[in-house]
């Protein structure tokens, strides 16, 4: 057990600390909700009704969906873009894709590679873009979900408002929809940018994140 932990520590530390902020999110969210919900002498809802709600979904769901475009855009745009000096890119003159023994697949696999990577065909180009693929399938499903949300707590006050109802596309196409999708992008590119340079310059001894101390600020994909 106790090895376990140890191996997987990095991973277990972040879910815990998310699960603490959804956690925390929910608590504020809904003495929030309850709130606006008194100062419009309007019923409050419990703790349960509140983190099944649109209202709440809708919040969580628009973080999300930014978090895994960003990790979409870098998975890719790497494979092809480098920059000079960053411990998160490729060293000038090796984007692309890679041979195949560079990539260890088919007659170039080890032992103990996956099966998969092994094959031909369908079975090798699935493996060979499974994160991407994955990542997209989780960003698009928590964009869309943000949409539906979204549309349910906007709905909401239309009709509190006597006002008529959007369709779910009428909604995609408003402000708020936009403005709720696009304060999320900018920040999340803003915050890849901002590793890509800083890690060229700055250093943290023992990250994986950081080049040693001492390797020169030129050096490109070193890790400490």
């Amino acid at each position: 057990m106790r090895r376990h932990l140890r191996d997987n520590a990095l991973t277990i530390f972040f879910l815990a600390i998310f699960l603490a902020a959804l956690v925390g999110q929910a608590f504020v969210g809904h003495s929030q909700f309850n709130d606006e919900q008194i100062a419009h002498r309007a019923p409050t809802v419990s703790l349960g009704s509140y983190v099944t709600s649109s209202a709440f979904l809708v919040d969580v769901m628009e973080n999300w969906q930014s978090e895994y475009l960003q990790f979409v855009l870098f998975i890719v745009v790497t494979v092809w873009l480098v920059q000079r000096g960053s411990t998160e890119s490729k060293p000038p003159g090796q984007q692309g894709t890679e041979s195949d023994e560079e990539q260890k697949i088919g007659e170039h696999a080890q032992p103990d590679s996956p099966a998969w990577a092994k094959a031909r065909g369908a079975r090798l180009f699935l493996l060979s873009n499974s994160l991407v693929g994955v990542m997209a399938l989780i960003w698009v499903g928590t964009w869309f979900a943000q949409l539906v949300t979204g549309r349910v707590v906007h709905n909401a006050e239309q009709l509190s408002h006597h006002e008529a109802p959007l369709s779910l596309w009428e909604y995609a196409g408003t402000s708020e929809f936009w403005n709720r999708t696009l304060q999320n992008w900018q920040s999340e590119f803003l915050a890849v940018a901002s590793i890509l340079v800083f890690s060229i310059y700055l250093r943290q001894r023992g990250s994986p994140q950081s080049k040693p101390v001492g390797e020169p600020h030129r050096s490109t994909g070193a890790e400490g």
